[in-house]
């Protein structure tokens, strides 16, 4: 709500009032609440969507770099902010993979994660096994359901806010999230073994 509050107050002010150290203060503060109040989620959205924590806090502070950037041209009218902040995010990722296409190379980030953590052998072995079905079962869905997937549990919003930022209809968000599930389901059995 604060956001919305400052992002109102910063439209509605007309450029004739204001000098330019107040729009740019104004602008650091509605960014600043920007980024505090979604930083979680967008992380948590790329993360779902890459599976390399280095690269989804790269991603992350390019969607955010892109967001103080492109931050005049918002409009309320067109989209809520939180839509905006996901469409800019889904476009990233978009854009990273389709640079991966380009280029094929191994993530060294990869490596240096599974070196770093403190886990014993055993643990490191079972929890690469856990992620590796995962995103093996990942793999058998579409683009389009793991994207809802994501913006579901990674980004964790409501069908609502996925089918404006998908322009999906909210039943058919719906409707694509439960297949989905019952495809993963089938592809890794129950929960437990994971």
């Amino acid at each position: 709500m604060q956001e919305r509050a400052l992002l109102q107050s910063f439209r509605q002010k007309s450029i004739k009032e204001e000098t330019a150290t107040d729009t740019a203060a104004e602008t650091d503060r509605l960014f600043t609440t920007i980024f505090e109040t979604y930083y979680t989620r967008i992380f948590n959205y790329t993360a779902y969507r890459v599976s390399c924590r280095y690269t989804a806090e790269d991603l992350t502070s390019l969607v955010f770099e892109k967001t103080l950037s492109k931050l005049h041209s918002y409009s309320p009218d067109k989209a809520p902010l939180e839509v905006w902040l996901f469409a800019i995010a889904r476009n990233v990722v978009n854009d990273y993979y389709r640079s991966l296409k380009r280029t094929r190379f191994f993530p060294l980030e990869m490596i240096r994660e599974l070196v770093s953590s403190r886990q014993v052998p055993e643990e490191q072995l079972l929890e690469g096994e856990r992620s590796g079905q995962l995103s093996r079962a990942l793999d058998t869905l579409s683009a389009k359901e793991r994207n809802i997937v994501a913006l579901k549990f990674g980004a964790d919003l409501k069908n609502k806010e996925i089918s404006s930022l998908t322009g999906i209809s909210e039943s058919n968000v719906g409707v694509i999230l439960y297949r989905s599930m019952r495809k993963l389901k089938s592809e890794i059995g129950s929960v437990e073994r994971l």
